[in-house]
């Protein structure tokens, strides 16, 4: 399933192996491809290559290309920004709406750009879905989800990530009647369907192939829901109901036939088993083990690696038994690479710890960014890159 993932984004973003062109990478699984990165920091950890200010918000950085894409907060609007990924030097940027700004969770964006080829795909946090050149930031096509399909705006911002899937871009829209979940033409914008009533949440969608049968897996505020990718026909449904509709982290596919789902807000996390056909999920358990509030989980060697609230965790996937824990990060992200876990703390403290189920093994660990990390770090040709409410840095994991 991991090489058919990989073939199946190249057809839309040639040589994206080395780079970063999407919500969770380009397998969309918080995994990265790369190797030879360094296995020890100096004591002031990885070079530092570049910073920059990054502008309000949380949304994630696509990187292809030797560009930087992501959406940021600048006084009263919202832009889509575009950074020269080797020195931070500004590119272009472009307005996409008003700022978006929120009381608990913070002002600015959250939804993650992705790249395919020369088009660039962003969602604003007030529903306006724009493609967008990536060579100049002009408009090709817009959608607005408010205005055309009469949705509302959650109480966090739209803060789902877009999927390409071959000519189509899947997203969530979250419309009234059967208008919740959407695909649209990538040439043109043009709708090719909607589907489903429920109401949308903050994960972003996967897609998975299992039997032979290939998913759409999107996690709304009733629970994980699986379409046809091509028509939005309705495969199966899980329900999950989270207080305050708080389903964010990503689902995980476990292969061959699983499927893993966390919330935050004392719900727990649980592990779905596919049907054959598509026609349905059995649960093989439900455990409080693992709950993922905003961080999705990584998967490796059979194993979970993710935050249960404030708690890095390691769980069996198969089984949901704990392996090991470990406190003192917050609610963190983070990503994989080259047998290593790579943490970026609550608080910005960046770490490298092996993946390893047999016990929690750090390798080095460094203060980089400010307070309240909650951007996920993006891993492109041996450079990482963070984001803190205040800057966008640029890391060489290479010793180059």
């Amino acid at each position: 399933m991991v090489a058919l993932a990989a073939l199946l984004w190249l057809q839309v973003a040639p040589g994206a192996a080395a780079e970063w062109p999407q919500w969770l990478g380009p397998e969309r699984n918080g995994r990265s491809p790369e190797t030879g990165l360094l296995k020890s920091w100096p004591a002031d950890g990885p070079r530092e290559v570049w910073r920059r200010p990054g502008g309000l918000g949380y949304s994630g950085m696509a990187v292809a290309g030797g560009r930087l894409f992501t959406i940021a907060g600048r006084g009263d609007g919202e832009e889509v920004v575009c950074l020269d990924a080797g020195t931070g030097a500004p590119l272009w940027r472009q307005r996409i709406d008003t700022i978006f700004r929120e009381r608990m969770g913070g002002d600015g964006p959250r939804s993650t750009p992705v790249v395919a080829g020369d088009r660039l795909f962003v969602l604003s946090s007030r529903g306006k879905l724009y493609c967008l050149s990536s060579g100049d930031g002009s408009t090709i096509w817009k959608r607005d989800f408010v205005e055309e399909f009469d949705s509302q705006v959650q109480q966090f911002g739209y803060s789902s990530s877009p999927l390409v899937d071959g000519q189509n871009l899947l997203v969530d829209v979250g419309g009234h009647g059967d208008s919740a979940l959407g695909a649209f033409g990538i040439s043109d914008g043009q709708m090719v369907w909607t589907s489903q009533g429920d109401k949308t949440a903050y994960g972003s969608p996967i897609i998975i192939e299992s039997g032979g049968v290939r998913q759409a897996v999107f996690f709304t505020a009733e629970g994980p829901v699986a379409l046809a990718p091509a028509t939005g026909g309705l495969l199966w449904r899980h329900p999950w109901i989270t207080q305050y509709d708080i389903n964010v982290a990503t689902p995980v596919f476990v292969p061959p036939d699983g499927i893993f789902i966390s919330s935050g807000y004392d719900h727990g996390a649980a592990l779905l088993r596919l049907q054959p056909g598509g026609a349905g999920v059995d649960l093989v358990w439900e455990e409080r083990v693992m709950k993922n509030q905003m961080a999705t989980s990584i998967l490796h060697e059979g194993h979970l690696y993710g935050f249960d609230d404030g708690m890095l965790k390691c769980i069996e996937a198969a089984t949901g038994e704990m392996r090991w824990r470990v406190r003192g990060l917050g609610r963190g992200t983070l990503i994989y690479a080259d047998g290593h876990l790579l943490i970026l703390g609550e608080g910005g403290q960046l770490v490298l710890a092996a993946a390893s189920p047999v016990a929690y093994r750090e390798r080095a660990r460094v203060q980089k960014m400010g307070p309240k990390c909650w951007t996920i770090p993006s891993l492109a040709s041996g450079r990482l890159y963070l984001r803190d409410e205040r800057h966008i840095v640029c890391l060489d994991l290479r010793g180059s």
